[in-house]
């Protein structure tokens, strides 16, 4: 495929339940991104509804903040961004689908079409379903695209099943680093006010987000997840103060051979930018890897061994992500 398609992954610091202001931030980065030509613009993981507060709502209260996918407010807004720029906008909030709620993706494209991808390994909150399916579509830009919510990149195969399916750009909306663990070998929370004082003391907080709870834990796995299906990822994350914990932002494009092409550690709200070159599918390793597998050898993957519990339980065990 000798095309090159511009994409751009936002890290902003969404506003808990103020939908208005985050969806101005929205409108502000996907200007921007027009100015820069970008065709594919992905920005956070519940970055229209606000996110680690979630868990801390009422179903009544969930219920007040989500909207239907495609038909609600926030749906319109992104379509009528997306087919104003021609450039296909992602971005996250809670979905209510008759009354069942979802963390959701919802994706526009410039020909007026909708996709939308339910976090299959949703946690933030017994109200808040878990998806069933993998999310997979013809983009107008001439390539397939994949999401994957958060948590379900953490998983191998999620990944490895989003590339059979024919993904060849994977969409990361998260909400991630600096979270809470008990495991002393990842992440860790941030102090806050290390965040409150980024304007007098931007190196401390910066050297935070570049460190283990931010793009060191993600250079542990992200970059592998590219290479090894031969895929661009386009990771979008929050950054700055998500209720009680600090996100570590990160925003970054990687190519499929696992080689960053854009990337940041700057504490705010920022926008990277790279041209992702798709011929570079056609020898990228990972794809290579892919047509060499045994599947026959793979069966016990899809069977249970008894010893698997729910993201939610897992993530509240005590032992953290």
């Amino acid at each position: 495929m000798n095309k090159t398609i511009r994409a751009a992954a936002v890290q902003f610091e969404h506003a808990s339940g103020d939908k208005g202001s985050n969806l101005k931030k929205i409108r502000n980065f996907a200007s921007d991104a027009a100015k820069e030509g970008v065709e594919i613009l992905v920005f956070p993981e519940g970055c229209v509804t606000g996110y680690w507060f979630l868990r801390n709502l009422s179903e009544r209260q969930l219920l007040d903040l989500a909207e239907p996918a495609f038909t609600g407010p926030s749906s319109v807004f992104l379509s009528e961004l997306s087919q104003q720029y021609g450039m296909t906008i992602g971005a996250g909030l809670v979905e209510n689908d008759g009354g069942k709620l979802y963390n959701a993706y919802i994706v526009a494209t410039p020909d007026g079409r909708f996709y939308r991808h339910r976090k299959i390994h949703a946690f933030e909150s017994d109200f808040i379903n878990a998806g069933d399916d993998l999310t997979v579509f013809d983009s107008p830009h001439g390539c397939r695209v994949g999401v994957l919510i958060c948590y379900d990149n953490n998983i191998g195969e999620n990944v490895r099943m989003t590339a059979l399916k024919g993904a060849q750009i994977i969409l990361a909306p998260h909400q991630t680093g600096g979270c809470r663990s008990n495991d002393p070998n990842i992440m860790g929370i941030i102090d806050m006010k290390l965040w409150e004082e980024r304007e007098i003391n931007p190196k401390a907080i910066e050297d935070e987000f570049y460190g283990p709870k931010g793009r060191g834990w993600l250079m542990r796995w992200l970059p592998a997840r590219a290479h090894d299906n031969g895929v661009f990822y386009i990771f979008a994350n929050g950054v700055g103060r998500d209720d009680d914990e600090v996100r570590t932002g990160n925003a970054m494009l990687i190519d499929p051979y696992g080689r960053i092409l854009a990337e940041t550690w700057a504490a705010g709200d920022k926008m990277v930018v790279a041209d992702l070159d798709m011929s570079l599918l056609e020898t990228a390793t990972g794809r290579r890897w892919i047509r060499t597998r045994r599947p026959e050898l793979y069966g016990p993957l899809a069977v249970p061994t008894g010893d698997e519990v729910s993201t939610r339980v897992a993530r509240f065990d005590g032992k953290g992500i």
